[in-house]
Parts: structure tokens; sequence; C-alpha cells
């Protein structure tokens, strides 16, 4: 066969803005090694660049049972999703280890309102912000959504706001004594005694929802065995029962962190759901 040459000249029209992903960007420093050192709290963040437009922000919650985490390995997803119209930030934080509750609420707050604070730098319109995460990172996502308390806010840019107004849940754990009764393992997390009512209260999601709560896509799997999907549903119904803006998806045959989950069809509907409510 004869070769193909070809000389070809091609012009695109600029459409959309260049991404770039700033990895590993210090949005706070926490204490480490027994208290006698420091460490940096970082994000990955994944953002067009240009001042002609602000773009929504979605933050991105790592699961890992508040025993593990990698700001990074969803990043593929990440990138997709912000250039679908968004600014993606993952998120580190301290784990159960390093600091009990509410540390990691107290770090991914700190890191929306670093984010606020430097909103020129990265493309992002101040009132349009949204949560997603896996399992723990469910947990966090719904908490993030919810709370408005002072003492969670620690250390720089306070003259910011932590609050969000869109949050997707997956299979998240809702109610934290259930699931360790049910479960027979203690969860790290949570320093104090799981079975007092007056802690379960502080921590569970359910009695924090307000009137005030911003619209939640919650997504669980009917086959979890991990965080079983009536955890999702009872969280579902107490939204429903407070008339907040609410989806529930079920995704059959699903476990827990399913590869389901990380379909391009599941990805369109949350890219969906966060254009719809952010606008």
């Amino acid at each position: 066969m004869g070769k193909t040459l070809k000389d070809e000249k091609i012009k695109f029209e600029a459409k959309e803005p260049v991404y770039y992903l700033d990895e590993d960007v210090t949005y706070a420093q926490a204490d480490a090694w027994f208290g006698h050192v420091t460490r940096d709290l970082r994000m990955d963040i994944i953002y067009p660049q240009t001042e002609e437009k602000q773009y929504p922000c979605i933050i991105w919650i790592c699961g890992g049972a508040w025993t593990q985490m990698n700001k990074g390995a969803h990043i593929p997803y990440l990138a997709d999703l912000a250039r679908r119209g968004f600014v993606t930030a993952s998120v580190d934080y301290r784990l159960g280890h390093e600091a009990p509750f509410p540390g990691a609420l107290v770090d991914i707050k700190a890191a929306i309102r670093y984010l606020r604070a430097h909103a020129k730098r990265y493309s992002i319109d101040t009132e349009k912000f949204g949560v997603s995460g896996e399992s723990a990172g469910g947990y966090l996502t719904a908490m993030i959504a919810l709370t408005r308390a002072s003492e969670l806010e620690e250390g720089e840019y306070l003259n910011y706001s932590s609050a969000v107004q869109a949050a997707c849940p997956w299979y998240m754990p809702c109610d934290l004594a259930q699931m360790s009764k049910e479960n027979s393992f203690k969860i790290p997390f949570f320093a104090g005694d799981i079975n007092d009512k007056e802690y379960t209260s502080y921590i569970n999601p359910i009695n924090h929802i307000t009137l005030k709560a911003p619209p939640f896509l919650i997504l669980h799997g009917d086959e979890d065995t991990t965080v079983p999907i009536k955890q999702g549903r009872m969280f579902y119904d107490a939204l429903v029962k407070s008339d907040i803006d609410v989806r529930f998806i079920t995704l059959e045959g699903a476990g827990h962190a399913d590869a389901q989950f990380f379909q391009k069809p599941m990805w369109d509907i949350i890219a969906e759901f966060f254009k719809e409510k952010l606008g």
C-alpha cells in the first residue's frame, strides 16, 4: 500500500477556556506528630483560566472510613466534570487518628473559605458552591451542607462563608449509632460515646436538617453491605419530611463503591444536578 501524504491547515474557534490542574495547594495547616510539628492540608484544583466568566465550584471529599483517603484518586472523573462547566477541588482532611470529630468537618469548611477568598484566581463564582463525596466523604458532604455552627469555623479567612448551595452524598452513613451496633465495629472518627443520645444527636446529619438546607441528590446501591441502603433512605425520608428539595437514586445491584457509580451516565446525572441547582 502506498503512503498517504497530507499537508493540512486547521483552525478551531476557541470557545472553551484552557483548564489547569493546580496540585497540592495548601489551604490550611494543622498540628501533627503529637502536636510537635505542623502539616499542610492540601487540595487539588481543576479550573478554567479566564477572566471573562466565573464558574460554580464543586468540592469533592474522598472516602475511606476516616482511616484512609487520597485526594488524587478520582482526579480523572473530576477533570471530566470540570470540563462540563465547573471548578472542581478535591480536598485533603485529617483522619480519625489525627483529629476526631469534628476535625475533618473543620478542615473542609476551611478549604471552602480558602476557595472563596481566592475565587478570582480560580475563576469561581462565590455564590455557587456544591459538595459531593463517597462513603465517609458522603457523610461529610451532608454535614458540610447542613451545619452552620461557629465552632466549626477555625483558621484563616473567617470573614468568608463555608456554606454550599447543593450537595450530592454517595452511599453515606446517616445513623452512626445504628451503624456501629449492626456492623459491630467502632468508627474511629467518633471519639465520643456512639451510644450516647446527646452525642449522636450532634454527629448525625438528620439532626442538623433545617428549612435552610440546600438541595440534595443522594446516591446508594441496593446491595451495599458496608453502608446499607436504609441509611441513605433514612436521610432521604428526613429531608422529605422537612420539605427539602431532594432526589434519591438507587443503583440496582450496586455494592459499596461499585463501578456503577463511576460510569458516564451516572456522572451525567451528577453534572446535570449541579448545573440545575447552581445555575
